[in-house]
C-alpha cells in the first residue's frame, strides 16, 4: 500500500512538473511575442547586445535597473532626452533581449565592458553614461575600470558601497546552482499577473508607477526562466563587487551627478550616495526630499536638468 501511495504521489509530482515546464514556455512565448525587441540586435564579440536608439546630439547611454529591460527607460525618459541627445538604451546581460555570455552571472565590470563595446559598434565611443540602482553600478564599473570610454557618469539611486545584511532568501534560493532551476520554472509558470503589480509598486514606493507603467514595461520578459537565473546572479554578486569596486572612487575625475531620493528603502540614501560623494571629488549630489527608488520616473525633470548638467561639464552642447 505505501508503495502504491508513493507511486502515485510521484506520478502527481511528475504530471505538474510537466505541466509547469508547458505553462512556463507558453508563458515566455507569450511575453516575447507581446514584447518583442524595441530596437537593433547587434553582435560584440559573438555576443548579442540589444540595443535602442533614438534621437540625434551628443551620445547618452542608458542602463535599466534588476529585474529590468530597456522599456524601462524608454517608457518616457529615453523620448524626452532623444529631443537634445542620440540616447542608446541597453538591454543588460541576460534581460530582455541581451545574451548572458557568464553561465556564472556576469559581473558588473564585465557588463560594463560589453556595453561599451557595444557602445562603441554604434558610434558612441564616449558617452554619458546613466545608471539606475544595479544599472548605476555597472554605470559606476564602467567609470571606474574604463574611464577613457565615457565622458560623465550619471547615477540614479545607485548601490556604491557595502550594505549590511545578506541575500534574501528568495535570491539566495534563485541563485543556487541547484535549486534556482527547480525554482525559475515554477515562478515562469505560475506567479499571477497581480502579484507582479504589487511588485512594481513597491517598487516606486512611496511614490505610485505613472500611468500605464505596469502594462508596458514587460515584466514577462523577467519572468523567463533564464532572465530569473541571470538576474539572481547578478544580485547574488553584487555586495561584493561593490565592495572591491568602492577602493577606487578616489580615481574618478570625469564628471559626475548624483541623483537619490531620501525616501528610497531599497538603496539607502545616506550609505551609498552622500558617502561615494564624499568621496569623489567631481561628483554633485541632488537630494531628492521624499522620493523612493526609481527618480527617473517620479523626478523627472530633476533627472533629465542632472543629464544636461553632466554633458555640459564635459563640454557638449545639446543639440537645440
Amino acid at each position: 500500500m505505501a508503495l502504491k501511495i508513493l507511486a502515485g504521489l510521484l506520478a502527481v509530482l511528475a504530471v505538474f512538473w510537466v505541466v509547469t515546464l508547458w505553462r512556463a514556455a507558453r508563458n515566455e512565448a507569450a511575453a516575447e511575442a507581446r514584447f518583442p525587441p524595441e530596437g537593433r540586435l547587434i553582435e560584440v564579440d559573438g555576443v548579442t547586445v540589444h540595443a535602442v536608439v533614438e534621437g540625434a546630439g551628443p551620445d547618452v547611454v542608458l542602463i535599466h535597473g534588476a529585474s529590468g529591460n530597456t522599456r524601462d527607460m524608454t517608457f518616457s525618459l529615453s523620448k524626452r532626452l532623444a529631443r537634445d541627445f542620440r540616447v542608446i538604451t541597453f538591454d543588460r546581460p541576460g534581460l530582455g533581449y541581451t545574451d548572458e555570455p557568464d553561465a556564472a552571472g556576469s559581473p558588473i565590470r564585465e557588463q560594463a565592458a560589453l556595453l561599451a563595446r557595444a557602445a562603441a559598434e554604434l558610434g558612441a565611443t564616449r558617452p554619458v553614461v546613466v545608471g539606475q540602482s544595479l544599472g548605476g553600478a555597472v554605470a559606476l564599473a564602467w567609470g571606474v575600470y574604463q574611464p577613457q570610454a565615457l565622458s560623465a557618469l550619471v547615477l540614479l539611486a545607485a548601490p556604491a558601497h557595502r550594505w549590511p545584511g545578506g541575500l534574501s532568501p528568495y535570491y539566495r534560493t534563485l541563485s543556487h546552482p541547484v535549486f534556482g532551476p527547480l525554482l525559475a520554472p515554477l515562478l515562469s509558470a505560475w506567479v499571477p499577473e497581480s502579484y507582479v503589480r504589487q511588485e512594481i509598486g513597491s517598487i516606486f514606493a512611496p511614490q505610485t508607477p505613472p500611468e500605464g507603467y505596469a502594462e508596458a514595461v514587460g515584466a514577462g520578459l523577467t519572468l523567463r526562466r533564464a532572465s530569473l537565473l541571470a538576474n539572481a546572479l547578478h544580485r547574488r554578486d553584487l555586495k561584493e563587487e561593490v565592495t572591491d569596486m568602492a577602493r577606487h572612487y578616489s580615481t574618478l575625475t570625469m564628471p559626475v551627478e548624483v541623483l537619490h531620493g531620501t525616501a528610497d528603502d531599497t538603496v539607502y540614501f545616506e550609505l551609498h550616495s552622500v558617502a561615494l560623494a564624499r568621496e569623489v571629488e567631481s561628483a554633485r549630489l541632488t537630494p531628492l526630499e521624499g522620493i523612493g527608488h526609481m527618480p527617473h520616473h517620479v523626478a523627472q525633470d530633476e533627472t533629465v536638468a542632472a543629464i544636461h548638467r553632466a554633458a555640459a561639464r564635459a563640454g557638449f552642447a545639446p543639440a537645440p
